[in-house]
């Protein structure tokens, strides 16, 4: 059998020195930046597809990082270089930066700068240089970690005070998204990069996506501290990619705004889910509403096995909520249809191998699975994954572990 590869994340000195490095290389006998910051990928334990749909959500930040070396300058110049893009310079001016006009990788970064300043802040441009543990494609949210890391790092040099409180962040989440929806049009939703500057060491983010709340009522941390349980939360990276600009979560997200319009509600999460067979009904005949009715029964009962999870956690029974995994995966495979043959292998062969529970994550067609795991149990659980991919003869799965971690800084 193929030896398991772990995917091992850095320390935040390496992780400076590794970027601090590249600075100097990229941009020459004065290449010393302003300073160093990091921002982690991100694992949700349950809720997925809801955010944009102003459901519940529950991530971690996961101690994989991305790290930034930046540097501001005095016009609106942006030079971008990446370890993962080594020997090329992504450039632009933050005045031609603007909605469906700027292409590749340097969109996520450029994207910050320009809605900081639709947001009335004033940012300049800047060089900077981007390495990263986190895993890209891996569905861990590498392109947030990204955002996240340089909105930071622009709050830092121009004193913008935004990353101060909870309130700050919560701003600084709002520009990362609209980053990554209007800049690099990925129409994803604001969870991602809320896990990335808002979690917290040993704790689950309780994420309320209902537009218009404060910062105290989105958001609401939930104890999960694993090794003091005897648990661990094991994320198996398929290697399966996936990408969320090709069409696949776009549609799911028209199809749930699609149901919302035809039950005049201003989202799914106003359905009672005690009238869901109602609404379901609502929906009428056809092709058409037979796609609705799993996509909305989905996002309704995910909703509702989120807060559950998260009410278990806080009751002290941690290891109770593997059946809310297993649901989750199945409503996500079977009425959501974004599940892989990837990622259903992963879920069932760890099940068998005494996972109290297990389940995709992230937006799906490919990406990463989870498990929650007895300590005694992961070195078996790893091992039956492991061969399960070797059987199919598919590439080697990566795997992590995901303790609660701390936010961007």
């Amino acid at each position: 059998m193929t030896s398991p590869t772990w995917l091992e994340h850095w320390s935040d000195d390496d992780g400076a020195a590794r970027v601090r490095a590249l600075f100097a290389e990229a941009f020459g006998s004065d290449g010393v930046p302003d300073g160093v910051w990091s921002a982690p990928g991100r694992v949700n334990l349950i809720g997925e597809h809801t955010d944009y749909n102003a459901g519940l959500a529950l991530p971690v930040a996961l101690p994989h990082r991305t790290y930034v070396a930046l540097r501001s300058r005095d016009d609106d110049v942006v030079r971008l270089t990446s370890a993962q893009a080594p020997g090329r310079t992504w450039e632009t001016d933050l005045a031609d930066v603007a909605p469906g006009g700027t292409q590749g990788w340097g969109a996520y970064v450029a994207g910050v700068a320009w809605a900081l300043r639709q947001a009335g802040h004033e940012v300049s441009g800047f060089d900077a240089v981007v390495d990263s543990c986190v895993p890209f494609g891996a569905g861990l949210s590498s392109s947030a970690a990204l955002e996240c890391a340089v909105a930071v790092a622009l709050d830092a040099v121009h004193g913008l005070g935004l990353a101060a409180d909870d309130a700050g962040r919560a701003a600084l989440v709002t520009a990362c998204v609209r980053a990554e929806n209007e800049i690099a049009g990925a129409p994803t939703g604001g969870m991602d990069q809320a896990a990335s500057l808002r979690c917290s060491v040993g704790h689950a983010l309780l994420l309320d996506c209902r537009p218009g709340l404060s910062a105290l009522e989105s958001a609401g941390r939930v104890p999960f501290d694993l090794a003091a349980v005897g648990l661990t939360l094991l994320v198996v990276d398929t290697r399966a990619e996936h990408a969320l600009v090709d069409g696949q979560y776009a549609e799911r997200r028209a199809s749930c705004e699609r149901a919302a319009e035809i039950l005049g509600l201003p989202s799914l999460r106003d359905i009672d889910p005690d009238r869901l067979d109602d609404a379901l009904t609502a929906l009428g005949d056809g092709p058409e509403a037979d796609v609705l009715r799993r996509r909305v029964r989905h996002v309704v009962t995910e909703i509702a096995r989120t807060e559950q999870f998260a009410a278990t956690v806080r009751a002290g029974r941690v290891a109770d909520v593997g059946d809310l995994m297993d649901a989750s995966h199945a409503s996500l495979r079977d009425d959501y249809e974004v599940s892989a043959r990837e990622l259903d292998l992963v879920v069932d062969s760890a099940r068998a191998a005494g996972a109290l529970g297990a389940r995709m994550t992230g937006g799906g067609f490919g990406g990463s699975a989870i498990a929650l795991v007895r300590d005694a149990d992961v070195d078996g659980v790893v091992e039956a994954v492991q061969a399960a991919f070797d059987a199919a003869s598919l590439t080697a799965p990566g795997f992590l572990l995901a303790p609660p971690s701390a936010p961007a800084h």
